[in-house]
């Protein structure tokens, strides 16, 4: 049996979950979804997926291998449509990833206008709070905040973000402005626990790093519900400025301790550096770019 068409078959097998319904899918017989996945475990000698009276799981290999059969496929995908001369209109999935609040916050209207745009376009949005490994998960652009590390891939800058003290107005009317770091112990303080992991906050003082350990009053897992607190006069938070950015320029909430930020995070839009003569991702990159930069909260 063909190889790419095997692949294709299982990974219908890992998508729908079972041998049966793949086979409703690709609209074939489930023996020959069987024979297929068989057929792909007898060749590379391991299991691919465990099979019980009720449930097909995939094993350790077989994500693995999942993984790089959607992208071998893919590029398969890519390679016939830039023969079948596609190349001027981008058509096809894209799948593309950031973390929850920046996605929810800025890339999603970059993808509403590139779906808009071109008519013949899907995009997966997988916006998750870790960083992924986008040659693993098959994923196509990445917009990322932070310093990268040396990598195969292109990284186009966009703008960048800070950490910052911020509180209300009002707050900081009947407790006063911390003027540094130390002035934090006599302020009530909102910790969001996926931003800043401890109770530990670093900042920059003349070139050297000052660590202050706070005591939080109140800790929640919710960026939103930290920012909901401290719109409405509860204490002084620390977040990155693009979370609260739309209350800064309302003046819903006003930075402190600015002299003491630490160096400003860059944020990227990350790419496979193969892929960038793919019109899909062509398209969407020079969109991303053009709307991240031109976004008044990092630059």
């Amino acid at each position: 049996m063909d190889r790419l068409y095997t692949m294709s078959i299982f990974l219908a097998v890992v998508d729908e979950g079972g041998f049966a319904p793949a086979a409703r899918k690709l609209r074939i017989s489930p023996p020959v979804v069987t024979r297929a996945v068989t057929e792909l475990e007898e060749t590379m000698g391991v299991r691919l997926l465990t099979r019980t009276t009720r449930v097909v799981r995939v094993t350790d290999v077989g994500a693995r291998y999942a993984a790089d059969c959607r992208r071998i496929l893919a590029d398969v995908a890519d390679s016939e449509q830039a023969a079948a001369g596609t190349h001027e209109q981008p058509r096809g999935k894209l799948v593309i990833t950031s973390s929850v609040l920046f996605g929810a916050m800025y890339v999603t209207p970059v993808v509403t206008e590139y779906l808009r745009r071109y008519p013949d376009t899907e995009v997966e949005c997988r916006f998750i709070d870790r960083v992924v490994n986008m040659m693993d998960e098959g994923i196509d652009v990445a917009v990322r905040l932070g310093h990268l590390p040396d990598s195969s891939y292109q990284a186009v800058p966009v703008g960048q973000v800070r950490q910052v003290v911020c509180g209300s107005p009002a707050y900081l009317d009947a407790r006063g402005i911390p003027l540094a770091p130390a002035d934090l112990a006599g302020h009530d303080i909102v910790l969001a626990s996926p931003v800043t992991a401890s109770a530990e906050w670093r900042f920059e003082s003349e070139r050297q790093s000052v660590v202050v350990r706070v005591r939080p009053r109140l800790v929640s897992t919710s960026n939103d519900a930290v920012i909901a607190a401290v719109v409405g006069g509860f204490g002084l938070t620390r977040l990155i400025s693009y979370m609260v950015a739309p209350h800064l320029a309302a003046g819903r909430l006003k930075t402190v301790l600015t002299p003491y930020e630490s160096v400003p995070m860059p944020i990227n839009v990350v790419h496979h550096e193969g892929r960038r003569s793919t019109p899909k991702v062509r398209a969407f990159i020079d969109l991303a770019v053009s709307m991240l930069r031109a976004e008044g909260a990092f630059n």
